[in-house]
């Protein structure tokens, strides 16, 4: 189970991320507050949490919290909440063509579904020890071994099985937008795929009476039918109420239903998944994110847990919708999507669709509007153009070193891209401030993320001694403060990864505060507590073969998003920036950082 942290390793843990960003006077002041609140209000708050609990040991203290914070934000769910990852393209270049990968993806999620439905999916495991966890034998063993003691058995060979709660939400689930707080929907009995093309909507079954799957060539002259038919796009396209705001969205769709639309949208919400087939090519990385992180608004519908996106030449990507689940189920289900359907190609260029008549297979779902959807559509349109148009999204390749170079040198590869970020923004901005960096705790029951928290003093010295000072130290010196930062981060990193960060806990004693209708402690109204969760710098790392690259929007109007991966001989970045701040600086300002960063350890300067 996640542990609930004592509360006096959370204040310490909270005051040492506060350091680096305040001065004596403001840091004497939060620590006061703060020193207060653990003797006081936060104490009782904190037994109470305890307490909780004890009562819930089916679930862990952060769900409720969670799920609630994700479904009351009334933002709309696209560049502020939505992330995406886009695969790497098939090794075989005859099967990038967009039918035969979409297909092939199709069948092999399906094949995903399935197996998980059947119990059959490997459990997710992180081997600390592969030598001994990661083997046929171990694997032979556990198999016999009750499951109330089958995690002891792992954990004695340091094997960790992760929670997979969350796998069960990728399938035939969305997001139902409703006044004050959405709602997750799922219905597993549903059979059929939701394809988006040119905006329109089309679906068909996919799994038979009994849930077989359709053989992959009928799968396959479905979609050749809809790929050909050349319907223009709709006057009022429906995807881009999704990207409303949350409110605004509810009381549309409450007028959509009442406007006799009700089946058609049950027929979009209990879909398997949505496959989102664009008509374009995709150009370049750049044009690649912006495609997958948010598209055209028409061919979306950003509330289905996941849209598998395929562009004319077969580039493939998910956009996952936020409050269901983490990076962790959707890098699963990616990792053994690519796999499948590059390993064993459930069709090859050379296949001859199925003679099925798809005319009758495939229905066009057709929605009736009336003059106000018309105008929340127009409006949704002309706000999601704005949003989008506002956003820059850059990326760099460093090809001078990666994971292999750092650990030869006995850093950490993660705090060396952390730092390089923490020297980026004070050689642009002259200024350390929050920065965020998520982290699973899928090794605990119904683990979500905690936060690491990359900024501090550590990182804020060494940064000011590349960056304001480096004549004034030597290279042995400057490797020194390198090292520290890597083995402070390691200890960030270790702590919450096993529950033992401060956000989460934090925001579980505020959550039950204001559930309990008090006011709200002082502690909570500090500038201080505010700022540190005012995320200007947010990032998130995943490296997998599978996986080309990975990003998200801003959660703040004066942020960066950083999506960031470090392999074996270079890393790569991808930002997203609103107009307040320049991205494609802050990207210069990285690679300069990493370059003095990986000259200092090969002991040039």
């Amino acid at each position: 189970r996640l542990p609930v942290p004592k509360l006096e390793d959370t204040v310490t843990r909270y005051l040492n991320a506060q350091k680096p960003l305040l001065n004596d006077d403001q840091f004497r002041k939060t620590e006061e507050l703060a020193r207060h609140f653990e003797k006081g209000i936060g104490r009782e708050l904190h037994e109470q949490l305890v307490a909780q609990d004890n009562r819930n040991k089916h679930t862990s203290y952060i769900t409720g919290p969670w799920f609630d914070m994700y479904l009351r934000a009334r933002e709309p769910v696209v560049l502020n909440f939505n992330a995406f990852m886009s695969f790497n393209p098939d090794p075989k270049s005859e099967y990038n063509d967009q039918l035969i990968r979409a297909t092939n993806m199709t069948v092999s999620a399906i094949r995903f579904m399935k197996t998980f439905r059947a119990g059959y999916l490997e459990p997710e495991v992180f081997h600390l020890n592969p030598e001994k966890s990661d083997t046929q034998l171990f694997k032979k063993i556990i198999r016999f071994v009750p499951s109330s003691l089958s995690w002891f058995g792992a954990y004695m060979v340091n094997a960790y099985p992760l929670d997979m709660s969350q796998y069960f939400r990728l399938f035939n689930s969305t997001r139902l937008p409703k006044l004050n707080r959405d709602e997750l929907y799922t219905d597993e009995k549903a059979k059929h795929l939701l394809v988006l093309r040119n905006g329109n909507f089309y679906i068909f079954d996919v799994l038979d009476r009994d849930g077989n799957m359709l053989k992959p060539s009928e799968i396959q002259a479905h979609l050749k039918y809809i790929l050909s038919d050349n319907s223009p796009t709709p006057a009022f396209p429906l995807g881009y109420l999704t990207s409303e705001n949350r409110d605004t969205w509810a009381s549309l769709r409450k007028s959509l239903v009442d406007n006799g639309n009700e089946e058609a949208l049950q027929k979009v919400d209990s879909a398997v998944f949505c496959l989102s087939l664009d008509d374009f090519a995709i150009k370049d990385f750049v044009h690649l994110s912006h495609t997958m992180l948010h598209g055209d608004g028409a061919n979306r519908w950003y509330d289905k847990s996941f849209n598998l996106i395929i562009t004319k030449d077969g580039t493939a990507g998910v956009n996952f919708e936020h409050s269901w689940g983490d990076g962790v189920a959707v890098l699963r289900f990616q990792n053994e999507v690519f796999k499948d359907s590059t390993k064993t190609p459930a069709i090859s260029p050379q296949s001859q669709p199925a003679s099925v008549d798809s005319s009758r297979a495939v229905q066009k779902l057709d929605f009736k509007l009336n003059d106000a959807l018309k105008a929340g559509i127009t409006k949704a349109k002309q706000k999601f153009d704005a949003s989008v148009e506002a956003l820059s999204l850059n990326m760099i390749q460093f090809r001078e070193g990666g994971k292999d170079l750092l650990k030869q040198k006995k850093v950490s590869p993660d705090a060396v891209a952390q730092l390089a970020f923490q020297m980026a923004f004070l050689r642009q901005y002259n200024q350390t401030v929050a920065t965020y960096e998520s982290c699973s705790t899928a090794a605990f029951k119904h683990g979500r993320t905690e936060t690491i928290r990359p900024a501090s003093i550590h990182t804020k010295k060494c940064s000011e001694a590349f960056v304001r000072e480096p004549s004034k130290h030597s290279t042995e010196e400057l490797q020194k403060l390198v090292v520290e930062c890597s083995k402070y981060h390691g200890r960030l990193t270790k702590e919450a990864a096993m529950g033992q960060g401060f956000d989460r806990h934090l925001f579980g004693l505020r959550y039950l505060a204001l559930s309990k209708g008090l006011a709200l402690p002082d502690f909570y109204q500090d500038q201080a507590y505010a700022r540190l969760n005012h995320n200007i710098i947010s990032t998130s790392t995943l490296v997998s073969p599978a996986v080309q690259l990975g990003g998200f929007g801003p959660v703040v109007s004066d942020g960066f998003g950083v999506g960031y991966q470090v392999h074996e001989d270079w890393i790569g970045c991808n930002v997203s920036a609103y107009p307040t701040r320049n991205g494609k600086e802050f990207l210069q300002c990285i690679y300069k950082s990493l370059e003095d960063i990986f000259n200092v350890l090969k002991g040039k300067k």
